[in-house]
């Protein structure tokens, strides 16, 4: 809408009806100016922290202490506040009481001779650095922050001066009053959460959530409590999804990945999923057999698997493996729009000579052992493997928890998202060789670039719609397996997925999946910018954020390409990937002064944490700082709000000029 001095009654005219929509929240001037006066108020404050972090693949207790301690952002404020008067043995133990306050205390009142004065020093801490992180946010947001229950006296807490005369007793009575009424631990806890909320405005998920680690329920529990948070789904995500749904291809894969890394807990514990069937055919079936190159792969500090339940685990990763190529091949069938043919390798195998043909070539196999794989139709089912994957699909169906999961990735992500001009996606963009956007056909039509994703992200829930089309529901249910490993996937985005090479061929030439072109020319700038421009990305410093390819950082690699027009954060969450990658992950920050990259070592133990106050090493690179502190104005949210004065403005020259009356508030 128009600025008051480019405003006429003509212009009032025309935009009339949403004006006098607009009077019914503000029906007069007093309410209308005040309403500019807080908004103008709002977009002077600085912009709010922004947390970004990708490839979570389970493991709960990183990213429990990633979310607690804000990436670093908390010590830092600590350290700010304290740094001078504080030993760094007394901060570490501060910053492991806001991350973790109810178990921190509990060590606490076993061992302090003189609570009251710990209680006193504490209380003073913790106020001082709630009144840091609440800065630069309104009294209504640090509000809706507080416990109900101690949201006045927090509040009084917050908001007075500790240094003037006339307040301090006042300040210091309510401190006294809390300790005598043994209100102590409760403000505290109270206190450490209010911290943890303030020092993340916003929490950025690019994508990958599940596998690999045991903790992806416990993640998800978290997330669907969360106040402000995003997803880009990634293509562990949408292996999920795709289970949730009743694809029996993405079941099978989950169950392999879960039983390769030895990852029963978020099955069993997390989502009730029933796998006597699936032990009980495996023992049958691969009884005699080792089935030596299935078993897990477990930490190497690991202490919860026996040999007894290993040989267990190796037996049904044997055997769903086995269904899994089988179904895959007949989904090959089904769509061979797909192109993925040369998928169906069970059907050239040659258990009498011990290869498998490719391309007229034999390759030798490690395994030939397949006791369910009839010679003269290897696709198929047997009424064994058909009950069981029959069992299996109802247990990922019914499960209610695993539903409540996947409406939250629903409710709270999308394939991309655009936050104040940075450009988010898991994986890839796929591209031509020439560096230009790639047409793929999805369901019968071809698209690329934005409207690709979006096409595919309404694809996806479509599966889940009751209102749309059964041939529809059918096509969406089955496309989440080419999410998962299609060529042309933006999720994945490689040639082949090369599983049953890795599993069974020992020439490991065939085990290489060649990436598509955005991973070979996402390093140039121009490239990054011309994607930038397709997704409609604007501003003087705009960024493409991805997760999915773990940054090897013992080798050289950088997760800053492109002249910092893209940034890659999978540095590896997943213990899985800490050999790889060297570190345990990346984060990102960015606040009102600019961006902050996060490298982080792996992360020992919670219990550690509150013990000893250790915490998770990181190493802070700073990434691009602005000049100038960026305010609310300067965000979407600030574009938002610019647009609300811009039509108060409207409505208060309505009101002066008669076009529009003023109301009597009710």
């Amino acid at each position: 809408m128009s600025q008051t001095n480019n405003m006429t009654p003509e212009k009032i005219e025309g935009d009339r009806r949403v004006l006098e929509l607009l009077a019914q929240s503000f029906p007069d001037i007093s309410s209308a100016s005040s309403e500019i006066m807080n908004l103008e108020a709002i977009m002077s404050l600085p912009k709010g922290t922004e947390h970004f972090v990708a490839d979570l693949h389970g493991e709960y207790e990183a990213f429990q202490h990633i979310l607690r301690n804000a990436s670093g952002n908390i010590k830092r404020k600590v350290t700010e506040s304290f740094g001078s008067s504080l030993r760094e043995s007394e901060i570490r133990q501060l910053c492991s009481l806001i991350y973790y306050p109810e178990r921190k205390l509990q060590i606490i009142r076993a061992s302090e001779k003189n609570l009251n004065d710990f209680y006193r020093v504490t209380l003073n801490q913790l106020i001082k650095i709630c009144q840091s992180v609440s800065s630069k946010y309104t009294r209504s947001k640090v509000r809706k922050a507080l416990p109900k229950e101690y949201a006045y006296i927090l509040e009084e807490l917050l908001h007075e001066s500790q240094s003037a005369d006339d307040k301090q007793a006042y300040f210091n009575r309510i401190i006294e009053t809390i300790i005598s009424t043994g209100q102590s631990d409760a403000f505290i806890v109270a206190l450490c959460h209010v911290i943890q909320k303030l020092s993340i405005d916003q929490l950025h998920i690019l994508g990958d959530v599940y596998d690999r680690g045991p903790g992806a329920h416990l993640i998800m529990d978290t997330l669907c409590k969360y106040r402000t948070f995003d997803i880009q789904w990634g293509n562990h995500d949408a292996l999920w999804m795709g289970a949730a749904a009743g694809n029996d291809c993405c079941i099978a894969n989950v169950l392999r990945l879960s039983l390769r890394y030895g990852n029963m807990a978020t099955l069993e514990e997390g989502y009730g999923i029933n796998l006597v069937p699936l032990a009980t055919f495996a023992m049958e079936t691969y009884g005699n057999d080792p089935c030596d190159n299935f078993g897990p792969h477990l930490d190497p500090d690991d202490n919860t698997h026996n040999e007894k339940t290993r040989r267990l685990l190796a037996k049904m990763h044997k055997a769903i493996s086995v269904i899994q190529f089988k179904l895959e091949a007949q989904m090959t069938d089904r769509h061979p729009e797909w192109g993925m043919d040369d998928r169906k390798l069970i059907e050239h195998i040659d258990k009498e000579k011990g290869v498998c043909l490719i391309d007229g070539k034999e390759y030798t196999m490690r395994d030939t052992f397949f006791p369910t794989v009839d010679p003269s139709d290897p696709i198929k089912l047997t009424p064994e493997e058909e009950d069981l994957v029959n069992k299996l699909h109802h247990s990922f169906v019914i499960s209610t928890r695993l539903k409540k999961h996947i409406d939250c990735l629903f409710s709270n992500g999308c394939m991309f998202g655009v936050y104040n001009s940075n450009l988010l996606f898991h994986a890839s963009m796929p591209l031509n060789s020439d560096g230009t956007l790639k047409e793929v056909d999805v369901h019968g039509k071809k698209f690329k670039g934005r409207e690709l994703f979006h096409q595919i992200g309404m694809l996806m829930r479509s599966a889940f719609n009751d209102d749309s089309p059964q041939d529809e529901r059918l096509y969406a249910t089955d496309y989440y397996w080419y999410l998962w490993c299609g060529p042309d996937s933006p999720l994945f985005d490689k040639s082949k997925m090369a599983t049953f090479e890795r599993y069974f061929l020992t020439d490991t030439s065939t085990h290489q999946e060649e990436k598509g072109y955005y991973y070979q020319l996402r390093n140039d700038e121009k490239i990054c910018d011309m994607i930038l421009n397709a997704f409609g990305v604007e501003g003087e410093h705009r960024h493409i954020i991805n997760g999915h390819v773990p940054v090897r950082t013992n080798i050289g690699e950088s997760p800053i390409r492109a002249n910092g027009k893209l940034m890659v954060i999978d540095g590896g969450f997943a213990k899985a990937y800490h050999d790889t990658t060297g570190i345990a992950g990346y984060t990102l920050v960015y606040h009102s002064r600019g961006f902050q990259l996060v490298q982080h070592e792996p992360f020992s133990s919670a219990e550690d944490a509150i013990i000893h106050g250790t915490d998770i090493v990181s190493t802070i690179q700073i990434v691009e700082m602005s000049q100038r502190r960026m305010r609310v104005r300067d965000t979407d949210k600030g574009r938002e709000l610019q647009s609300q004065v811009n039509e108060l403005m409207e409505l208060l020259y309505a009101f002066r000029h008669g076009i529009i009356k003023e109301r009597a508030r009710r």
